[in-house]
Order: structure tokens, then sequence, then C-alpha cells
């Protein structure tokens, strides 16, 4: 019996290493049965046969050039669609504009004046005589006055804040985006195709060609309604190297925009009055004459400063302040006439 243990025990452990050894030779021709092929010619599949790949590949572009020219070709077509339909649609606005400016001072369009019935004329022109448009009106008190609003090409300072409780409406309601883009369009027709009893001559540019103006020279407007007449429209243009604004009078009596005056204001011996009204801020008020004499003195020098005081505090500091720039302009023009001599 102590012999048969140790030999079965020996067997079994050979048994044992025969199992392991017959079990990993089966996994190992099970990993060669599943493993991907190595061969060349069965990966590369235009390696080994170079003729059908090239082939092959030749046939894949042509079928991707050909579809890529069908749709290029379709999104001609389309595009040329809605060309035409674009044209289509600016005739008929431009008939519609057409039908709309009309009058005898109406903006452009010459032809459709003879077609405005009389009566309408008549009432569109008695409309601008009774507004303060060319004269002025005898009114009761100041709380008849209806102040102007003014605005520029982004933006409308109003009198009444509303609800927004600031001045600076930004942005501007569409509705009053769309109406003063129109006075503005309507104010370059105005000044590119003048008429004849216009305050104005054709200017040349530097080229000698017409002198073209556009949205991009508006410098600022004002506007109001009288409610029982129309809205007025005072609109400045300037281009930047010419010293003169062209001022331009529009006028809509509940109907077309109407021209009332085209003119040229000459500002190279124009003087700017400023008035400031103040009360004690001396502090605010020496920054302001600090700016004032960066800007104003520097570089224009045309213009004229009014200061009204209220009260007596701080007046001797508003006084030296003032005497200070004063001599400050005094200074200038001795060196500039030193300069002129010289």
């Amino acid at each position: 019996m102590s012999r048969r243990g140790p030999i079965l025990h020996s067997r079994t452990q050979w048994l044992l290493l025969g199992l392991a050894l017959f079990f990993s030779l089966v996994l190992f021709m099970y990993l060669l049965e599943c493993a991907p092929q190595t061969d060349g010619n069965a990966s590369l599949p235009g390696v080994g046969r170079e003729n059908y790949g090239k082939e092959y590949y030749q046939a894949l572009l042509q079928e991707q050039e050909e579809h890529y020219q069908t749709r290029a070709t379709s999104l001609k077509r389309q595009i040329a669609q809605l060309k035409q339909e674009l044209q289509e649609m600016s005739e008929k606005m431009r008939s519609l504009q057409e039908k709309k400016h009309v009058g005898a001072n109406g903006i452009g369009y010459q032809g459709n004046r003879e077609q405005t019935p009389s009566d309408l004329l008549e009432f569109l022109h008695s409309q601008i005589d009774r507004a303060e448009v060319s004269i002025g009106a005898k009114l009761p008190s100041e709380y008849g006055v209806v102040p102007f609003e003014s605005f520029t090409l982004m933006k409308v300072f109003q009198l009444e804040m509303g609800l927004t409780r600031h001045p600076e409406e930004k942005p501007v309601r569409k509705d009053k985006r769309d109406e003063l883009v129109e006075v503005i369009e309507a104010g370059l027709e105005v000044i590119n195709n003048p008429d004849e009893d216009d305050e104005q001559e054709d200017e040349e540019g530097p080229l000698g060609e017409k002198l073209i103006f556009n949205e991009n020279d508006f410098i600022e407007g004002y506007y109001r309604t009288e409610r029982d007449k129309g809205t007025q429209y005072e609109l400045f243009f300037k281009k930047a190297d010419l010293m003169e604004y062209r001022h331009v009078t529009l006028f809509r009596p509940f109907g077309p925009l109407m021209k009332v005056k085209n003119e040229m204001i000459d500002i190279t011996r124009s003087i700017i009055n400023i008035i400031v009204p103040l009360a004690e801020r001396t502090e605010a008020f020496s920054q302001f004459m600090q700016n004032f004499r960066d800007v104003c003195i520097h570089q224009d020098k045309r213009i004229h400063l009014t200061v009204v005081y209220f009260g007596k505090e701080g007046l001797s500091k508003v006084k030296s302040i003032l005497e200070s720039v004063s001599r400050f302009i005094k200074r200038i023009l001795v060196f500039g006439e030193i300069l002129a001599s010289g």
C-alpha cells in the first residue's frame, strides 16, 4: 500500500499534465483557425491584383464625380430660378413704389404726378401750409410746442422714455426703424436727384464725377409729429472731405412723403453756440472744461461757450476754471500768430 500511493500520485500528475497539454494544443489550433488571414492578397485586394484595383477605384471616382456634377447642375438651375423670381419681385416692388410716391413735390417718380387727383394734392399742400415746416405758428403758451426727437442710423433719442426709462432707444422698434429707413432713403433720393427749384448745384467729386451720397453720409435727423397735420423730418448729410452739410426737410401729411426743402449749408464760417446751465457740481464742470479744451479748442476753435450759473456757492471756483481756460485760449492764439508770422 505504501508503494501504490506514490505511483497513483505520479500517474495523476502525468494525466493532469497531459490534459493541460492537450487543451493548450486545442486552444492553439482554435486561435490559428479564427485569426484573420495575413496573406497580402487577401487583405489588400488591390496589391495582388493591381489591374482590378485601379479599375475599381477609377470607377468609384467616376461615379462620385458624376454625382457631384449632377448636384452642381441642379443647384445652378435653382439659383437661376431664384434670380428670376427675385427680379420679378423687384419689378413688382418698383411699380408699387412708383404708385405710392406721387405728388407735385413727391420724392422722384416724376411721371406719376399728373395721375394724382388734384383734390388730394390740394389737401396734402394744405397740410404742409398749416404745419410748422416752412413758417412759424403762434402758440398760446410753451406747452403748445411740439418737441423734436433725434435719431441716427442705429439709435433714437426720445424725450418720453417709455417702459425702458432711458432716453436712448436701442434697439429701435421695427416699425419705427422701417419708417426712419424709408425717410433716409427719400432724403438721399432728393440729394442725388435734385429738382430745378432746389437750392443746390450738382457738385463734382475729386475725379470730376457726380457726387453721390449714401446712407453712411447720414449724420443725424430730427422728427416730430403734429397729430392733426403730419410728421416733419429734418435730415443732415455730410461727406467726410467736404466742409458743408446737405439739409433736407421732408413732411408726411398722413400720406406719401413730400419734399419741402433741399439746401446746402456751408460750415466754413459757422460758429457753434453751446449754453451750459450749471448749479454747483464744480468737479463735473471742471471735467467738462477739460474735454471742451481738448476737443473743441484744439480741433475746431469755432465755438462760443456760455455758462449760466445758478446760485453763489461754487461760483468763484467756476470763474477760476473759466479764467484758466481763457488764458489757455490766448496762449493758443498767440502761438498761432507766431507760427503764421514765422
